[in-house]
């Protein structure tokens, strides 16, 4: 269920996260759901949108950090 736009995004990314960020966790997310399809390629027993999920939010992670009052600021 790759997405097509930030409208798509569950809203705990689209309340939480700036629009930047959005598109960051987008095309990571869409990334991770085409690299890790197949069940071998995963760790453990995660599913496939379990871990497109958390390779989006790492890749946010990179570049935003949440702040003292739970916002997304890009990293200084």
């Amino acid at each position: 269920m790759p997405y097509n736009s930030h409208k798509e995004l569950p809203e705990s990314v689209q309340n939480a996260l700036p629009p930047k960020a959005q598109s960051i966790y987008l095309a990571a997310f869409n990334n991770a759901w085409d690299e890790y399809k197949d069940p071998k390629d995963r760790r453990g027993h995660q599913s496939h949108e379990e871990v497109a999920h958390k390779v989006a939010w790492s890749a946010v992670k990179q570049k935003y950090q949440k702040n003292a009052n739970g916002m997304w600021s890009e990293n200084v």
